[in-house]
């Protein structure tokens, strides 16, 4: 069929054409919203997933559903070992630009201050780097240099002026399992003072499986902070409308038996959803989508995923690394987990496949949690973050 109209989108971060089996998701962001405005309590939000299982894609819907309700917002995506203050005072400056108030640029010197102290220091620096503020930075008010400190008293400055406007402020961060452990205490400590306060400030974070041991290794109470949302693959229902709705509109249909053969290659999981519908489309020759059409389109499908999606992933490991994703994976087949590229397995059992001490595989295990290519759950267990890793390796990797 003609590829210029062909409606799939598999990128990183790219809204599928059909955002299916996340209306609960939306719903309960659409009650937070108003609830905060109208000062009744509620938690930030906190998504986990795996990879491609679509949390960017969602986080971003998120994001337009505040919009649509008139608050201010902001996004940031966290990396490794970088600070926080700077990416999040660009993002509170676009929220509190979007607030549009009379005392917004009052605020906005908090934030310069905020964005100009570096931790540790004893006076703020002014160095080359610009937040693109263009009031005077205020003293005295989130700039002691330490973070937690601060960014308590930069968001109750947020949530002052937004409950002044009568609109609310929401900061996604992307990635939240890659926060420094000083930036994921202060974001919790700030959490839970707007909360007490009732200050219409949410933040609402997207991260690996793993994010909520994360948060509570920083914070007690943190589980009681956010309301968690695990972002899963799509039941059969959810993956068939991701897929059916789109073509529809191009006057495309799949047949019975075209559709319960994508939900078996794709497991339901959202990029593969996508990869696979836009393989499939290119080599149907007509409508309606039948059974051969997947079947002489999965190759192609397995080719971009093995490129783009799994490939591009393998190659950012080391020689001994990529020995380790092996053993994993080999080690999971052997444990009989079913799943064994959704279910951990545990380091011992890697280290015994090796035949090797567990201790001298920790630099590969603790690379590749830093890379995120893996992940731990619970103690003395270890897991892929990306869906069906373990199968792609046992069948190309060497």
């Amino acid at each position: 069929m003609d590829p210029v109209r062909n409606p799939y989108a598999p990128g990183a971060g790219q809204r599928p054409p059909e955002l299916a089996g996340r209306d609960e998701q939306l719903a309960a962001f659409d009650v937070t919203l108003e609830r905060v405005v109208a000062g009744r309590p509620e938690r930030s939000v906190v998504l986990t997933g795996l990879r491609g299982v679509g949390k960017t894609v969602l986080l971003n819907a998120l994001r337009s559903a505040a919009v649509r309700a008139d608050w201010g917002t902001g996004k940031l995506e966290a990396r490794p070992e970088q600070p926080l203050r700077r990416p999040l005072a660009a993002s509170l400056h676009m929220a509190i630009r979007e607030l549009g108030h009379p005392r917004s640029d009052e605020v906005l010197g908090t934030v310069k201050a905020f964005a100009s102290r570096e931790a540790g220091s004893g006076s703020r620096l002014r160095d080359r780097w610009n937040p693109g503020i263009d009031v005077p930075a205020t003293s005295g008010r989130a700039d002691s240099g330490d973070m937690e400190i601060d960014l308590v008293e930069l968001l109750t400055d947020v949530g002052g002026l937004a409950a002044d406007v009568g609109r609310g402020v929401a900061v996604f961060v992307d990635e939240m399992q890659d926060l420094r452990p000083v930036d994921v205490s202060a974001l919790c400590a700030a959490c839970h003072e707007l909360s007490q306060e009732r200050l219409p400030v949410v933040v609402v974070g997207a991260g690996l499986p793993h994010l909520p041991t994360v948060l509570s290794a920083s914070k007690s109470y943190s589980e009681r902070l956010f309301r968690y949302s695990r972002v899963d693959r799509l039941d059969r229902t959810a993956a068939d409308q991701a897929l059916v709705t789109p073509a529809r509109e191009e006057g495309v249909e799949f047949t019975p038996g075209a559709l319960a053969e994508m939900y078996a290659v794709t497991a339901g999981y959202p990029y593969f959803v996508q990869a696979y519908g836009k393989a499939v489309w290119d080599a149907a020759s007509r409508t309606p989508i039948s059974v051969d059409d997947v079947r002489v389109a999965a190759p192609e499908a397995e080719t971009e995923l093995g490129v783009g999606f799994f490939g591009s992933r393998y190659e950012r490991a080391t020689p001994a690394e990529r020995e380790y994703l092996r053993a994993m994976a080999e080690a999971a087949v052997l444990a009989d987990l079913g799943e064994p590229e959704i279910d951990s397995v545990p380091t011992a059992a890697v280290a015994a496949h090796l035949d090797r001490k567990p201790q001298s595989l920790s630099p590969a295990r603790d690379a590749l949690l830093k890379k995120g290519l893996i992940y731990s759950g619970e103690r003395g267990r270890i897991a892929f973050t990306v869906p069906h890793f373990g199968r792609y390796l046992r069948a190309t990797a060497s």
